[in-house]
């Protein structure tokens, strides 16, 4: 008889992300290869898994297309050297493809149906531009279900400066300056480099190079620098292409096991799961919809906010990090949160980013036993949210100095 049981976030890693376009360092390398570079770097870190042992691949991308089509997670699974024997699956839940695939794979081992499955995400945004191969049905326009600009993130983002007078431009410029030097400060201090897995590139030239480290990175952005951008998305806007994340090729892969696996192979998982919740919000201000899926994903783990002690937020805009944030009481430059900078710098391949959150908080909370709770959460197009809280297996109940 399956029995219910704890779902535990064994291990993750990445590839470095690059800047999508024909100058990017990916452009000539496929969308499935990065997934599965990904997915045999993890294979690898974790050897005491046997590979027979995976239940399920669950990899999510936002444009089921091309080399992103084909049920990812099959093909992926089996041009990673995985047995035929284990299945695998594609997810699409836009932004949220990758916590998606985790929060479903957790759902399945919760349950006790699987002890081991791997959940990840790949978007090359070079080869499939968001939309692109989308068709949206002329009724939501036509019948007013949705305002025309909620298919444009930058709209999205846009409306909630309107909406929240006094969440400033200086406020979202100074966030989005501050997420470039964090994460050149945790290079510098070697805090991102451990989970990333090298990928091989082909230039234009045809030369071979290393992939080791996100391309994208503005490590020497002043506010003088960002007061000076365009506003493309609206004239006289707030949103500049220094406040958002920028368009990113990369890939995500985890490793999730039950706790009677966990017990049986004797693996040291980095994160215990408590809880998740997605849910929605009008598509037109799509960005406010981390609050009501962290509100329910709290009220499920019988939580507050005040009980999370780390916070890794998807910096899809910086606005959108900042209404969260001003909606819990909690500052723009709250320690606590995205203490390694975010999606503003690093990048944010749509469907990949939500484990890239996971990675980091994982790696956080090996640091600091001090911290027992920790979130990740993101928004999500057409107007969602989606939230997952984590526990840190290394919790030890003793206050930092």
């Amino acid at each position: 008889m399956a029995e219910i049981s704890d779902v535990y976030f064994v291990d993750g890693v990445r590839t470095p992300f690059g800047r999508a376009g024909e100058k990017g360092m990916y452009w000539n390398t496929r969308a499935d290869d990065l997934a599965v570079k990904a997915t045999i770097g993890l294979m690898e870190r974790n050897s005491g898994v046997p590979a027979d042992r995976i239940d399920d691949v669950a990899i999510a991308a936002t444009s089921q297309t091309g080399d992103q089509g084909l049920t990812l997670g099959r093909s992926v699974a089996i041009l990673a050297g995985l047995p035929n024997t284990v299945p695998g699956l594609a997810v699409e839940r836009m932004c949220a493809g990758a916590m998606t695939s985790v929060t479903t794979m957790a759902a399945s081992i919760g349950i006790g149906m699987y002890d081991f499955a791997l959940a990840g995400g790949v978007e090359h945004m070079g080869h499939h531009p968001i939309g692109a191969n989308a068709d949206p049905n002329p009724r939501f326009v036509a019948e007013k279900m949705v305002d025309p600009g909620a298919l444009n993130m930058g709209v999205t983002a846009e409306r909630i400066f309107d909406r929240f007078p006094h969440l400033t431009k200086e406020r979202s410029d100074r966030y989005g300056m501050l997420s470039q030097h964090k994460v050149q400060a945790a290079y510098d201090a070697g805090k991102i480099q451990p989970d990333l897995v090298p990928v091989a590139t082909k230039g234009a030239d045809g030369a071979w190079g290393l992939a080791t480290e996100d391309e994208g990175r503005r490590p020497q952005t002043t506010m003088e620098d960002l007061a000076s951008l365009k506003t493309p998305f609206r004239p006289h806007g707030r949103v500049t292409a220094g406040t958002s994340s920028p368009l990113t090729d990369g890939a995500t892969m985890s490793l999730l096991a039950g706790g009677g696996a966990v017990k049986e192979l004797g693996l040291k998982p980095k994160m215990k799961m408590v809880s998740f919740a997605f849910a929605g919000v009008q598509p037109e201000i799509m960005g406010i919809g981390p609050i009501p899926s962290t509100e329910k994903a709290l009220k499920k783990a019988g939580l507050t906010i005040s009980d999370i002690g780390l916070f890794e937020l998807n910096e899809a805009f910086a606005i959108q990090v900042i209404s969260l944030l001003d909606h819990f009481g909690i500052a723009d430059d709250d320690p606590r949160v995205n203490q390694w900078g975010g999606a503003i710098a690093i990048g944010h391949p749509l469907a990949a980013s939500g484990v890239r959150l996971m990675i980091q908080l994982a790696a956080q909370f090996a640091e600091r036993p001090d911290v027992r709770y920790g979130l990740t959460a993101m928004c999500v197009g057409l107007g969602q949210g989606g939230s997952v809280i984590w526990e840190n297996p290394f919790y030890d109940g003793k206050k930092r100095k």
